[in-house]
């Protein structure tokens, strides 16, 4: 038994070793922002910069464990996927969410996910900043639409 955990545990350090070869994940690329919202307020940019802005924006700051396998690929997907549904650097384009699925994920706690905020502790909304960023949203995205 002692034999198998040994084989076992430099089975996973070599795995883990070896996922450092693989390049995916380590692209972090932060193009220009071109035009952000017309914010309703300071405030939901504020909460937004906070929550949102790592994955739906150009601002993304890219921690040290961002470098290391698996979670790079990860966090890499994030970011990729955030900034392709919605992306408040790039407000000229046409955006892949509407004001009202945008305020229910933040009202119904999915966004920010429950991951990130272990690591990121502003990014975690009380009930109250979760309403005013949820409002906030709607009216900026009804004031100021995207792709326009």
């Amino acid at each position: 038994m002692k034999r198998w955990s040994i084989r076992i545990v430099l089975g996973l350090v070599a795995l883990f070793v070896l996922a450092q070869v693989v390049p995916y994940g380590r692209a972090h690329h932060n193009p220009a922002s071109v035009r952000e919202p017309v914010w309703d307020s300071s405030q939901t940019r504020q909460l937004a910069a906070a929550a949102c802005f790592d994955c739906h924006s150009n601002l993304t700051t890219w921690p040290w464990y961002s470098n290391i396998a698996p979670g790079s690929w990860l966090i890499y997907r994030d970011v990729v996927g955030g900034r392709g549904t919605l992306d408040f650097s790039e407000w000229q384009r046409a955006q892949d969410v509407s004001a009202g699925d945008v305020a229910e994920a933040v009202r119904g706690g999915s966004m920010p996910p429950w991951y990130y905020t272990l690591l990121h502790p502003k990014a975690r909304l009380s009930a109250a900043d979760q309403e005013r960023l949820a409002r906030g949203l709607e009216k900026t995205l009804a004031s100021s639409p995207p792709g326009r």
